[in-house]
């Protein structure tokens, strides 16, 4: 309701919304007419470059037909070819110094209005051209005769319709239907030896206009793709191979392929091996329409080329510094040694949490009010263990902790923080923890080449909790399937991890430098006659039930009477550390619990021996660390140490009575000092040559693209669309739309354990990283 009594505006009020009207609209117009300028810009320039090819065209087909030297003897129809070029030549000159000219331009400019439009009056090339050819048309008639009249017709049968495509633009269909009435009355003699006059025309017609497909050939194409259906269905493979030769045959002797009016484009398809004419001849019509397939309902064949020409990988982890875990740790030394070789850009795609998750992850009440402050504490933790500056870039996708789980989950689309144009090749440390809830796009169609690597034996962890066994079978048929949906490859430390599909075991991590150069100086003092270990043994790790703490306490409770007298310092932090040192001090065990430290600590250099009961692990890093140092390891006969039994320094056992022989087998020796080769094994260097080899990342950086099959899905030059994909690549596009629907459901994502609100990133991960707000982002239609 209005309310007619309300008092009006201050005079000073209404002038100020008066004044900003004023320039809202000011700066309106002014980007209007900026824009109108641009635009009129644009089509100069394109009319000049129509201008200009339109006379490079013109000027070769006049020079082609110069006057031949004196005393040659020429056919009559070829003379009469000259003369008619002779005599038009001066008309058309005239005629493009008319259009060429700066005041031809200033007039058409001058009379340009909203709702007028330009013509370019080609009246006189035509009437030029029809007058000519109907003035000498009956000498050249005079001179055919049936046999060449039948072959003209049936090559105008065959080829006549390449001439007719031109209807687009009245000029070009003019010409062409001239070009038509020339060739009718030509002959295919030889002048000079090396040139004829229907090659000539049949270059210019090529120059016009790629022939379409027609029907023969698609569905010819179709029986060609329907190859391997036949072959389920029992039908003789000469029979659908006879099929394609006869719909094709009718084409086998026209040109495929027309030639590019740009110079950079001639030797496009120069020295191309392939063999197969009728995808050549699909290829070229896609190329000349300028059609890219996209691929199909689940899938998409045509990836991402970086424009210069260099490759991009993107390593994306689900932990980052300072959470001191093998997830931040390994995946940032594998962006700095693959970064250091320079062949590749690296890309480091870490979690961003939000203050209150913070305070929750990590230690000694560190946070960070930036990601740019938490990426230089990230830099500056590595230049001081890796010796050299590391060349690659940090970036940051949201991230929530959860504290059921105790791991970090991306919040909305991971794949979105990667530029389309970097999106080359992705390394996806923990694959199936990234996958999990991803409701975005499929990594497999952002990126050329996706690899897997499994850090953590998740079925392990989860067959401790309540009611593990059901959540166990149900995480394992979760990790098959966004494995084999969202991998190419997939990287497995060790025999210790699920068997997954695309999996091959490799041990693709190293160990700091740090404790490399640790380990040679222990070796210098004992080479020098100097007492290197003056400790005993301990234990490193952090202090949760699954790491190992449930093993040592049954071992030492178990022979705590043949073990009396040995003393274990344990270091670590945890969720459960209260209730392990609670049930230690229950059981009278002589462990002496200290607080959790950096395994580098200059206070860890004297330990002679290291013990790790843990069977949880993978690959644990901290008995890499500790055989780098030249130290004992005593760890369990478990397929997540199979790396580490080639070291002599590594000591095994399979029952609780092997560990108590280790272990004074351990405390009355030394350990060996490594060898160079052992050393180098341990290194990252060693680590990332395994990962490249592995992951068959040697041969795409090098530009060997490897094949799948008989044939690669695309060459180098020109994408090939398929349309009749493997049954593989079915059940995976299957698999992975299935999982989109699946975690695009709250209610659902929910009852699976989800963090509430997950799906998409939060306003306060909008501020930090500012990104746009999430109403914004990821819009709710509706009332």
């Amino acid at each position: 309701m209005l309310n007619l009594g309300a008092e009006r505006p201050p005079p000073q009020l209404a002038t100020g919304t008066a004044e900003k009207a004023l320039s809202f609209l000011s700066k309106g117009w002014r980007e209007v007419r900026d824009s109108a300028d641009a635009d009129l810009q644009l089509m100069r320039q394109r009319a000049n470059s129509f201008k200009n090819l339109a006379d490079r065209e013109l000027e070769h087909f006049l020079n082609s037909a110069a006057i031949p030297p004196s005393g040659a003897a020429l056919p009559s129809p070829s003379i009469a070819e000259f003369e008619l070029v002779k005599r038009i030549q001066p008309k058309l000159s005239a005629i493009r110094r008319a259009y060429s000219s700066p005041e031809f331009g200033r007039r058409v400019l001058e009379k340009w209005s909203p709702k007028a439009t330009i013509r370019i009056d080609l009246s006189a090339i035509k009437n030029a051209i029809v007058s000519e050819v109907d003035e000498v048309g009956a000498a050249l008639d005079l001179s055919w005769d049936e046999d060449q009249t039948k072959e003209n017709s049936r090559w105008e049968e065959g080829r006549g319709g390449i001439i007719e495509q031109g209807k687009g633009w009245e000029p070009i269909r003019i010409l062409k239907t001239r070009l038509k009435e020339f060739e009718r009355k030509s002959q295919s003699t030889e002048i000079f030896g090396t040139f004829k006059s229907s090659e000539f025309i049949e270059k210019v017609k090529l120059s016009l206009d790629v022939p379409p497909l027609d029907i023969p050939e698609l569905l010819a194409h179709l029986v060609k793709q329907s190859w391997p259906l036949f072959d389920h269905l029992g039908v003789r493979r000469d029979i659908y191979v006879k099929m394609v030769e006869t719909l094709c045959s009718r084409h086998r002797d026209q040109v495929m392929y027309h030639h590019s009016l740009y110079a950079k484009e001639e030797s496009l398809y120069e020295n191309e091996k392939i063999s197969d004419e009728l995808d050549l001849r699909i290829a070229s019509v896609l190329h000349n329409t300028g059609h890219h397939y996209e691929g199909g309902f689940w899938t998409s064949f045509v990836k991402n080329e970086s424009a210069d020409k260099k490759h991009h990988v993107a390593i994306v982890t689900t932990a980052s510094l300072p959470w001191m875990t093998g997830t931040a740790v390994n995946p940032l030394f594998r962006a700095a040694y693959l970064a250091k070789s320079a062949k590749q850009a690296v890309t480091l795609v870490v979690p961003w949490l939000c203050k209150s998750d913070q305070e929750l992850v990590y230690p000694n009440n560190l946070s960070f009010s930036s990601p740019e402050a938490q990426e230089a504490y990230i830099r500056n933790w590595l230049e001081e263990r890796v010796g050299f500056k590391a060349d690659f870039k940090i970036s940051f996708y949201p991230g929530k902790f959860s504290k059921e789980r105790r791991s970090i989950i991306p919040a909305g689309d991971t794949s979105q923080f990667i530029p389309s144009k970097e999106a080359d090749i992705a390394i996806l440390e923990e694959p199936e923890h990234l996958n999990w809830y991803h409701h975005g796009k499929r990594w497999t169609d952002k990126f050329n080449h996706v690899v897997g690597i499994v850090h953590t034996n998740y079925l392990e962890y989860i067959k401790r909790e309540k009611n593990g066994a059901i959540q166990a079978f149900l995480v394992k048929h979760i990790n098959n399937m966004v494995t084999r949906a969202y991998c190419h490859k997939v990287l497995r430390l060790s025999a210790a991890t699920q068997d997954l599909p695309k999996s091959v075991i490799c041990n693709v991590h190293g160990v700091n430098p740090k404790f490399l150069r640790i380990g040679e100086k222990v070796a210098a003092e004992r080479v020098h006659g100097q007492q290197a270990f003056s400790k005993g043994a301990y234990f490193l790790g952090k202090m949760v039930w699954a790491k190992g703490y449930r093993e040592l306490i049954d071992l030492l409770a178990k022979h705590k009477s043949d073990l009396e007298g040995f003393k274990l310092d344990v270091y670590g932090n945890g969720e459960d550390s209260q209730e392990v040192q609670s049930v230690a001090k229950k059981l009278d065990l002589n462990l002496n619990f200290l607080r959790g430290r950096d395994h580098a600590d200059d206070s860890l250099h004297e330990y002679k021996v290291f013990v790790n009961p843990s069977i949880s692990d993978v690959l644990c890093t901290a008995t890499a660390e500790a055989l780098a140092m030249g130290k004992f390891v005593i760890c369990a006969d478990h397929p997540s140490n199979e790396f580490f039994r080639a070291f002599p320094n590594c000591l095994t056992y399979k029952t609780s009575e092997d560990f108590v022989s280790r272990v004074k087998e351990a405390m009355a020796s030394d350990p060996q000092p490594l060898t160079p080769e052992q050393r180098h094994n341990l290194s990252w260097e060693a680590a990332t040559h395994r990962f490249m080899e592995y992951s068959e990342l040697d041969k795409i950086l090098s530009n060997e693209e490897p094949m799948n099959g008989d044939k690669a899905i695309y060459s180098r030059k020109i994408k090939k669309s398929m349309s009749m994909p493997s049954l593989s690549d079915v059940v995976d596009g299957g698999l992975a739309f299935a999982h989109y629907c699946f975690t695009g459901n709250e209610i659902l994502r929910l009852t699976t354990g989800a963090i509430p609100g997950s799906r998409d990133y939060s306003k306060q991960h909008s501020v930090d990283l500012r990104l746009l707000p999430p109403q914004v982002q990821n819009p709710v239609y509706g009332w």
